[in-house]
């Protein structure tokens, strides 16, 4: 007797709950942790849920604006990760510990 397990094909709906759960993390990460490159790159997986949302309502609705409005947010979040990313690096090589609050010196 053999026993078939059938497994059920994600929808949309799969895919928006994954992005919910990604979001909450980063939000979490972003609200807990004191090191600016862990919040940056709790932002990053924040961006990246709201993409996965875009492109799974995008494909429910059978309508390509989500996909497109996916890449512009790629571009821009690239473009973020080169100055911010930059800009941390640079500074946490001059400091051995450093927090947001010890950030607050760059305003100048």
């Amino acid at each position: 007797m053999s026993v078939m397990f059938s497994l059920a094909e994600p929808t949309s709906t799969w895919y928006l709950v994954l992005s919910a759960v990604l979001f909450g993390i980063g939000t979490i990460g972003v609200m807990v942790r004191r090191n600016p490159l862990i919040m940056f790159m709790c932002i990053e997986l924040m961006l990246n849920a709201v993409n996965l949302s875009f492109v799974a309502l995008s494909s429910q609705i059978a309508n390509i604006d989500g996909q497109v409005v996916v890449f512009f947010v790629l571009v821009v979040a690239a473009a973020e990760v080169v100055v911010g990313l930059g800009i941390i690096v640079s500074i946490m090589r001059r400091r051995t510990t450093l927090t947001v609050d010890d950030m607050s010196g760059l305003k100048g």
